[in-house]
């Protein structure tokens, strides 16, 4: 029976690995060889990866690809994608192609403020609380000097700060709503810094307004958090091209395919079930270049799930149309991103990412994250409104088959090469290595 333990965190790593095979592994020697193995070689590599996060035992590789051929704004990129799905670099790599002789992808960042929001209980009368908030604005800023004046001396800082009632939702609920410019950097400590700044001054200050009766001197700040959803921190890419211009080898018929093309993204528009598959296609392109550069892809799904549902239903975030012979493929896509602070400067694959991405500004990959994303979503939908999905995806899945199965070289050149005239199933290939090695 597994039992519990005191103090964990205060184990060395070795001390912590020989304590969790003891309790949950039969075979300890393979369970340790599994994690050591997995080790960097260089020891002060490996205390770096080590001290990334808490309690490590070891390292969990994803397979860092590239995607080339991304001709964005006339400048050409090959894009870094850390993903373990099958096809997912390769879908990439073919919609970058596509379009490179088409024009290329056009990007464009809209708006980048972000949101923090200081959330407390008021019961008192909200007009006594509005003069408050009045009175202690600027001073609420001017506290804060001390964190947000570096911020500031490079353009960034707080935009505004707002009073906001919320107690119709829930009684005696409000915030203070604000809104900053990050610049290179997410922001995220930045923020979460300035808010409980506010969040102490405006208590403390509440104690001394003379209109307030002893009650209502008693603001309770329940927490004081950045918001991951950002919509007004938005990116927009794009590709387009005469309809005519739509054909290619597996498309001799461009008419017909930018119709139903459209109608795909229509139906994703309009059906909640096939919206969210639909932009889970996106997420791959844009999770595999967030991850790949060292940014939060939880906060990225958050933010991004959130704004397809922003019109009350949950939607497609890609469109497309046609409109006098020209074929238009877009997104809008809320993005917060940075290239300084956190592990840009500290992961070595993270600085080899960005380098390769000729070192961009924090709106610079917002564009080349967004584009990831229509280019996986527009490989996608070429491929369901062609072909088919399994096809491609299926050739892609064949080497995880095979390599389940151990196969040598010899065996995946021969497999690989019956497959170029054979539909890929799970069943078919384990009947092709039986077959084979009989």
């Amino acid at each position: 029976m597994n039992t519990s333990i005191s103090g964990f965190s205060k184990l060395s790593k070795s001390e912590k690995i020989n304590w969790i095979v003891d309790t949950y592994f039969s075979n300890k020697e393979q369970a340790k060889k599994i994690l050591t193995q997995y080790w960097n070689s260089d020891n002060k590599l490996q205390q770096l990866h080590d001290e990334f996060i808490e309690n490590t035992i070891t390292n969990y590789y994803l397979p860092l690809g590239v995607a080339p051929n991304f001709l964005i704004n006339g400048k050409l990129h090959t894009i870094p994608m850390a993903i373990e799905e099958s096809s997912v670099v390769a879908a990439a790599s073919k919609a970058a192609k596509f379009w490179l002789d088409r024009g290329g992808f056009k990007a464009s960042v809209l708006s980048t403020t972000k949101i923090g929001q200081v959330h407390f209980m008021f019961h008192g009368q909200p007009k006594k609380l509005e003069a408050y908030f009045k009175s202690v604005k600027n001073r609420l800023i001017a506290d804060a000097k001390s964190i947000t004046q570096n911020m500031e001396k490079r353009g960034g800082g707080i935009l505004d700060i707002e009073l906001r009632n919320k107690t119709e939702k829930l009684s005696g609920y409000y915030q203070l709503h604000a809104t900053f410019e990050t610049l290179d950097a997410m922001g995220a400590n930045f923020i979460n810094s300035c808010l409980e700044q506010f969040a102490t001054t405006f208590k403390q200050e509440a104690l001394r307004f003379k209109d307030f009766t002893d009650t209502e001197k008693q603001i309770e700040i329940v927490m004081s958090i950045l918001s991951n959803y950002v919509p007004n921190c938005l990116v927009r890419a794009e590709v387009s091209c005469p309809v005519s211009d739509l054909s290619d080898n597996q498309n001799s018929h461009p008419e017909d395919f930018a119709q139903k093309f459209v109608q795909a993204v229509n139906i994703a528009e309009v059906e909640p079930y096939r919206a969210v598959t639909h932009n889970k296609g996106i997420m791959n392109g844009i999770d595999a270049v967030v991850l790949a550069t060292g940014n939060d892809f939880r906060a990225v799904e958050a933010g991004v799930h959130a704004y397809a549902s922003r019109n009350g239903t949950y939607s497609s975030l890609t469109h497309a149309k046609i409109e006098n012979g020209i074929f238009t493929f877009w997104m809008e896509i809320p993005l917060a991103l940075g290239t300084v602070g956190g592990l840009t400067g500290l992961h070595p694959l993270v600085k080899f990412a960005l380098e390769l991405l000729h070192k961009p500004s924090a709106k610079e990959l917002m564009q080349i994250v967004a584009v990831a994303g229509l280019a996986q979503n527009f490989a996608a939908l070429r491929s369901l409104t062609t072909t088919g999905i399994q096809e491609g995806h299926m050739k892609m899945h064949l080497m995880n088959i095979l390599n389940q199965f151990d196969a040598t070289t010899e065996e995946k050149a021969h497999i690989i090469n019956h497959f170029k005239t054979h539909v890929v199933t799970h069943r078919a290939v384990v009947e092709a290595i039986d077959n084979l090695r009989k």
